[in-house]
C-alpha cells in the first residue's frame, strides 16, 4: 500500500520540480500544442454578400419580422435576409468570390446560406471552401461563376420546381413564377435536381423548364427566349466580372 501510495507523490514532485527548473520550456511546449490544435481545425462562419450597383427600389430584410429597408452599396446582406427588386429595378450582388448574380425586375429571393470554412488561426487568406445557397421565390436572376482557384465552392439556387448548382466556371439564368421555372445555360454547364426528373446536367446554349415532359435540355437556337436569355447572360456576366473588379479596389472579400 505505502510503495502504491507514493508513485502519484513522486510523480506530482517530479512534474513541479520541472516547472521550477523550466518555466519557458513548459510554455513553449503548452503554447505549440495550443496553436497546432488550433490550425489544425477548419472554422466555419457566416459571411455577407456585397452590393456591387443598385438602380431603382430594392429592399431587403427579415420577412418574419417585417422590417425591411432599403438596399445602398453600404449595405451587407446576410443569411436569412431577404431581398425584393420593384419594377424597374437592378440589383448586381457579390455573393462570394466566385459567385456573382444580377438580380432582374419584380424578383425575390432569400439568402439561405453565404458560409466560409477557414483554417482555425487564419486572419488572412487560409480559406478551405465557400457555399452559397439562395432561394428564387420569383422573378428573374443571372449568375456568373467563376473558379479562380483550387478552393472548394458550391453554389445553389433553390426554386419551387428544382435546385440548379455550379461546381465550376459557367453563366445562366433562371426565371421562376412560382410555379413553373426555366433555366438558360450561356457559358460552361450547370446542374439540376428535382423530384420528379433525375439531375441533369445543361451545357451552354441549351435550356430547360419545369414542370416538363422532356427529361432532355433543349437547344436554345431553337426558340426565340430562349437566345435572348443567353445573349443577355453573357452580356451581364461582363457588366459583373466588371463591377466586380472596380468594387475590389474599395474593399475586399
Amino acid at each position: 500500500m505505502l510503495k502504491s501510495n507514493s508513485t502519484p507523490v513522486r510523480a506530482v514532485a517530479i512534474w513541479n520540480g520541472l516547472l521550477m527548473r523550466f518555466p519557458a520550456l513548459i510554455f513553449l511546449l503548452a503554447l505549440c500544442c495550443g496553436l497546432g490544435s488550433g490550425c489544425s481545425e477548419g472554422v466555419t462562419r457566416p459571411t455577407a454578400a456585397t452590393v456591387l450597383s443598385v438602380k431603382g427600389t430594392v429592399v431587403f430584410g427579415m420577412a418574419e419580422q417585417n422590417n425591411f429597408q432599403p438596399v445602398t452599396r453600404e449595405s451587407r446582406i446576410h443569411d436569412g435576409d431577404m431581398v425584393r427588386t420593384s419594377d424597374g429595378a437592378l440589383l448586381s450582388l457579390g455573393l462570394i468570390p466566385t459567385a456573382l448574380a444580377q438580380m432582374s425586375s419584380n424578383s425575390e429571393i432569400k439568402i439561405e446560406e453565404l458560409r466560409i470554412s477557414k483554417d482555425g488561426n487564419q486572419t488572412e487568406g487560409g480559406i478551405r471552401s465557400r457555399s452559397t445557397r439562395i432561394r428564387l421565390n420569383r422573378g428573374k436572376i443571372t449568375v456568373l461563376f467563376t473558379r479562380r482557384d483550387r478552393i472548394g465552392a458550391l453554389f445553389a439556387i433553390i426554386t419551387p420546381s428544382v435546385t440548379i448548382t455550379a461546381d465550376s466556371d459557367c453563366s445562366f439564368c433562371v426565371q421562376s413564377d412560382g410555379t413553373t421555372t426555366r433555366l438558360t445555360c450561356a457559358r460552361g454547364n450547370v446542374y439540376t435536381s428535382s423530384s420528379a426528373q433525375p439531375s441533369v446536367a445543361i451545357g451552354a446554349g441549351y435550356f430547360q423548364q419545369w414542370p416538363s415532359g422532356r427529361a432532355e435540355p433543349m437547344a436554345a437556337s431553337d426558340d426565340a427566349a430562349a437566345q435572348i436569355d443567353v445573349v443577355d447572360s453573357l452580356e451581364i456576366g461582363d457588366q459583373l466580372s466588371e463591377l466586380q473588379s472596380g468594387w475590389q479596389n474599395r474593399r475586399p472579400f
